[in-house]
């Protein structure tokens, strides 16, 4: 018996029974609609101040996904109104109403088709709410454990320069510690560290520069060896030092008239007095000046390839990891649904056979309309499970109508509704 059969019913046959058999209108189906889908309005206020009252944790939890995929310095959030912070964890909470319940959706959605059942598929109420709800939430973990992380390290990540500044961050730590060698007097193993570092990082710096990011990332690191060498050599190396300190504020100059190439070399100039501070180690001060050029040099192209930067407001990532986290949750109770359709007699198994090519071009479809990405690997991670839960659901379609051939081969059931 199919759910328009048990929409049907003669006018002479309202509200009365025939043969032990209820018969319903079209208004007193609406009507039951009406009823059910107001306890599910009233569940949903009810739950979603309980998620209201943890909004807060819940909205930490949800934003994970997104601060993970930032650099450690630019891990938050802003917010453009004053008002905006406590929209969001209202729209947490009325969320987290609608996801918890789950449960009483399916429970009502299963009473309203129930009246039109065998009785024995009547039994599997249980089962129908319990599967049901752990489907939705097996599709939202998914989601956030799969789909989120992958997609917002795709949206948030600049190609080649994060690369770039995972590179940057390595030789930087390696070149305060070829620093510290120096302080220490072990001018070998700084510079064993600092031409290990250069041939990792593979930036240029070998010549003069009319960049001013580098040249100022130059004199920095010019100083600070300056500061290093004046720890480890004392007395002696002070005139030295004196001479670098003079030509490296001749450089500033030059770099303030904006002759950039002169005052890089000028600073070429005060890494190879500061070198003769210490003759017999004279190479390993050169290998950290080379380390220290190549630092600003890669600073240098990672300014000008990044000059991009991420500002991401509360509101705008909530709604859209709520979108893909509801979206996720609804695709897996697709086998569910289409079970439950079969059941109720509103498709067949031969019809979603014949039309399934056309039906995965419209996961395809709908996949890439909900992905925010152009990649093929998040649009797989949506599309993927949503075909798979189409055919799992004509699967299920196919053995319901299975075993409700051969309970009519074995002379059905009775205790159904049945049309007048």
């Amino acid at each position: 018996m199919s759910l328009a059969e048990r929409l049907q019913g003669s006018p002479e046959g309202e509200g009365q029974e025939s043969d032990g058999e209820l018969k319903m209108s079209l208004s007193d189906h609406l009507e039951e609609l009406r009823g059910r889908l107001l306890k599910c309005v009233v569940a949903v206020c009810v739950l979603a101040v309980v998620g209201l009252v943890f909004a807060r944790p819940i909205f930490g939890i949800l934003m994970r996904p997104v601060l993970q995929a930032l650099p450690e310095e630019a891990r938050s959030l802003i917010y453009t109104s004053g008002i905006e912070e406590i929209n969001v964890l209202m729209k947490v909470g009325l969320y987290a109403g609608i996801f918890l319940t789950t449960p009483v959706i399916l429970w009502q959605l299963w009473g309203f088709v129930s009246p039109g059942l065998y009785p024995s598929e009547r039994r599997f109420a249980t089962p129908f709410v319990l599967f049901g709800s752990l489907a939705f939430v097996t599709g939202a973990l998914f989601c956030y454990f799969m789909l989120l992380p992958t997609m917002f390290k795709f949206l948030l990540t600049e190609g080649d320069s994060a690369q770039l500044e995972q590179q940057l961050e390595s030789a930087r730590s390696q070149e305060a510690e070829a620093l510290r060698y120096l302080r220490f007097g072990e001018a070998e193993q700084a510079g064993a560290m600092a031409a290990k570092a250069t041939e990792a990082l593979g930036a240029g710096g070998g010549d003069p520069t009319a960049s001013s990011v580098e040249m100022t990332a130059r004199m920095d690191a010019l100083g600070r060896m300056v500061d290093a060498v004046s720890d480890w050599e004392r007395g002696a190396a002070r005139p030295v030092l004196k001479t670098v300190m003079e030509k490296r504020l001749d450089a500033l100059k030059l770099r303030e008239k904006g002759d950039l190439i002169a005052a890089s070399k000028g600073l070429d100039q005060a890494a190879s007095v500061l070198a003769s501070a210490a003759p017999t180690h004279a190479e390993q001060i050169a290998s950290v000046w080379k380390l220290e050029k190549a630092i600003a040099a890669g600073a240098s192209r990672y300014h000008a390839e990044s000059w991009t930067r991420p500002m991401l407001t509360m509101s705008e990532q909530l709604s859209l990891v709520l979108l893909l986290e509801l979206a996720l949750g609804v695709i897996f109770e697709m086998p569910l649904v289409m079970a439950l359709l079969a059941v109720v007699g509103l498709v067949k198994s031969r019809w979603l056979f014949k039309y399934q090519r056309h039906a995965i071009i419209i996961c395809l479809i709908a996949a890439a309309i909900i992905t925010p990405t152009g990649d093929a690997i998040n649009l797989s991670l949506m599309a993927g499970p949503m075909i798979l839960c189409y055919e799992v659901g004509v699967l299920a379609v196919w053995l319901v109508e299975r075993r409700r051939t051969r309970m009519q081969a074995a002379g059905g059931e009775g205790g159904a509704i049945t049309p007048g």
